[in-house]
């Protein structure tokens, strides 16, 4: 399955250094309640719904789930090298392990696709909060080019919304 994407490079993380604040500020995108790894089994449920309905719009929300591990596969290298652990935890410098209880458990169409899009419109106005008290510019670019591909999503939903709403 191809990621949906925008066709643009992601920057390389294979430059960053020890860089422990910056390490904090990504790593509550990272798998957290309203990180990349909810998105991800958000959207593996949802495909799992949609598929009985329309098997094209099944795949386009497991190709979202594909970019969204590529998300999280880039942020936990990048956490890495800043010197974070890129642990499974509910909020960052917790204990608290991940869970599912913000994993939308909607199974009709518009509201799967309704809780999708809030998603999409809370993670875009994360990561650019994050812009905001980034100092690092190398993991600025890197928040950057994954806000372009979240914008995508956040379109390519709002066009499936507007199917099931007729």
């Amino acid at each position: 399955m191809k990621p949906l994407q925008v066709d643009l490079p992601y920057p390389s993380t294979n430059t960053l250094t020890k860089d422990v604040r910056s390490g904090y500020i990504i790593s509550c995108a990272y798998a957290t309640l309203r990180g990349e790894l909810t998105a991800i089994l958000q959207y593996v449920y949802h495909h799992h719904f949609f598929d009985g309905i329309d098997p094209k719009d099944a795949d386009t929300l497991m190709s979202i789930a594909v970019c969204e591990m590529l998300h999280l596969n880039i942020l936990g290298a990048a956490m890495l090298k800043l010197g974070v652990n890129p642990r499974y935890v509910q909020q960052p410098n917790t204990d608290n392990y991940f869970n599912t209880t913000t994993v939308s458990q909607a199974t009709m169409p518009q509201k799967m696709l309704m809780d999708d899009i809030q998603g999409e419109m809370t993670a875009i106005s994360d990561y650019q909060k994050m812009l905001f008290v980034l100092k690092n510019e190398q993991v600025a670019a890197i928040i950057q080019r994954i806000i372009l591909d979240e914008q995508l999503h956040l379109e390519t939903l709002k066009g499936m919304l507007e199917k099931y709403a007729k």
